[in-house]
């Protein structure tokens, strides 16, 4: 039954050009809805720019521009970069949209009726990078440094509005225990676990030190902390702040998120004050907040004095040396989903290009359509003698790809995306086994074993057909070339996966292309691979 769907990526914050880890979060939310969509559900995925605070400010003034062209330019470099790499979301918000502005006056002015919200003095410590407080205590125990960028924190006073988080302690603690798989995977829930054991101090809801933000309702020389100001965009994009407004006409109906998909310096505040500010505003909470971690490189910490930063240039470089196929499976199947960061190297980069692209993926694609041209005259064969599956091996391929179908369904509801990989892979592989058991170049040679020559060839082709469904998510350029060289038409967008993968929807007696789908690469120099220096 078809249900409706909603993920996210943070907003990302303008002051910074669009790098891997931007790359890698959207990518990632993308593959898994386009996997739900082919299934057939109603899909919304949203992501976008953070535009607001100090940084953005700081930076236009030492540009010599206004924060808001600043913000346009960076915007723009997002969304050109997303289109690039395909990324298809449906919607890209931005924080210094019109709507979504009004929506936030809008939930501010509500917490405030609600009397969550109260003026007081703040004195304690402030991490500049990640624009956040922390207490004495908090601070001490991160010997007054950045957990991001180790910079010193800044000691602040300020006379701000105050978000009631220690009101949610609870309520908190109560929701944790009964959604156990509400912060995802199981470590980065302990991590929040601990913090929250602490107990919750009440947080800044404005700020009056700069003045690019949205005006607090009331109190125009107070802008709205941008930390508030960006998690409510998960509810302005479907308009939930503005019940009158087309956007909650249109898209209210996929509230709560499915996932909230971030990564692991911003745990915090989705985990905690976003749900609290939910509680507060009486808005039911996402089901999953999914937290990964980080890439390194080359087995060091991504930097740009170290020159191995995969920044921009870089990406464009293993694009053009693998393709966008191999750039998104690499991120998928290699990425930092765990709780451990992952090491991108250009080592691993293509020895994964070649043996599971190339010699899995291709060569199982080019072995089976080459013998149906060579055995068949490119006719692809039927299965069937007498109107009854003949079965040669021992491998019941109905029940095996069904089960591979179930297996990537089951992995996605989860975000095991490496795992949902692996079921279409694993088929592939399965075919490679099944071709090296039954031998059909001998039964070739051997004129009464053609129907059983017959069978092997479909019962090939087909798995490789249903494998190649299950793998378009994430590799889906040269799938859609398999699907155009085997004659067949499938439109993803029409949500069929399900009745798509039935066996047997495979037509005999049409006419496939020898395919060819990715060429071996040599590795390249070290330096046509690395990130720019």
């Amino acid at each position: 039954m078809a249900q409706t769907r909603y993920i996210t990526t943070p907003i990302y914050y303008v002051n910074d050009r669009p790098h891997i880890g931007h790359v890698y979060t959207t990518t990632v939310c993308d593959v898994w809805a386009r996997f739900m969509r082919f299934s057939g559900d109603d899909v919304f995925f949203l992501t976008g720019t953070d535009e607001h605070g100090m940084k953005v400010e700081k930076s236009a003034q030492t540009r010599g521009i206004e924060p808001q062209a600043l913000a346009d330019e960076n915007a723009a470099e997002f969304k050109r970069v997303m289109e690039k790499l395909d990324l298809r979301y449906d919607h890209f918000i931005r924080t210094t949209d019109p709507e979504h502005e009004r929506q936030v006056a809008s939930f501010v002015e509500t917490l405030l009726a609600k009397d969550a919200v109260y003026v007081g003095d703040f004195e304690g410590w402030y991490d500049e990078g990640q624009e956040e407080y922390y207490t004495e205590t908090r601070a001490r125990a991160m010997d007054f440094r950045s957990q991001v960028d180790q910079r010193p924190l800044v000691r602040a006073k300020e006379k701000n509005y105050y978000f009631r988080l220690s009101a949610f302690q609870e309520p908190l603690e109560a929701w944790f225990r009964d959604h156990p798989d509400f912060v995802m995977p199981e470590s980065r829930r302990n991590e929040v676990l601990g913090r929250l054991r602490e107990g919750l101090q009440d947080v800044p809801m404005s700020r009056t030190n700069f003045t690019w933000g949205i005006p607090m309702p009331g109190a125009p020389e107070h802008v709205i902390y941008v930390w508030i100001d960006a998690l409510l965009n998960y509810a302005t994009a479907l308009g939930l702040g503005a019940p009158d407004g087309d956007w909650h006409r249109t898209r209210s109906k996929y509230w709560p998120a499915d996932y909230h998909v971030i990564a692991k310096d911003i745990l915090w505040f989705h985990a905690v004050i976003w749900p609290a500010i939910l509680m507060a505003l009486d808005l039911p909470l996402p089901k999953h907040i999914y937290c990964h971690s980080w890439w390194i490189s080359e087995g060091q910490k991504m930097s740009k004095t170290l020159g191995n930063a995969i920044d921009l240039a870089a990406i464009d470089r293993y694009l053009d040396d693998y393709g966008h196929d191999m750039w998104r499976y690499y991120l998928v199947t290699r990425g930092p989903l765990s709780a451990t960061d992952s090491d991108f190297t250009a080592a691993s980069f293509h020895d994964s290009y070649n043996t599971d692209l190339v010699n899995t993926v291709g060569n199982c694609a080019s072995r089976v359509t080459a013998m149906i041209r060579k055995y068949h005259d490119g006719v692809i064969p039927n299965e069937r003698q007498g109107g009854d599956r003949l079965v040669v091996g021992d491998v019941d391929w109905p029940t095996v790809t069904a089960a591979a179908v179930t297996a990537a369904h089951a992995a996605m509801e989860r975000f095991d995306l490496a795992a949902a990989v692996e079921a279409g892979l694993g088929l592939v592989r399965q075919v490679d086994a099944f071709i090296n058991q039954t031998e059909p170049y001998k039964l070739a040679k051997v004129e009464s074993e053609r129907p059983r020559l017959d069978a092997v060839l479909y019962q090939c082709l087909e798995a490789f057909r249903i494998a190649s469904l299950l793998l378009w998510p994430v590799i889906p350029r040269q799938m859609e070339t398999a699907w155009a060289g085997l004659g067949l038409k499938v439109d993803p967008d029409a949500g069929n996966l399900a009745a798509l993968a039935t066996w047997g929807r495979l037509p005999a007696g049409q006419t496939v292309e020898k395919l060819t789908l990715y060429p071996r690469r040599e590795r390249p120099e070290p330096a046509a691979c690395s990130a720019s220096s």
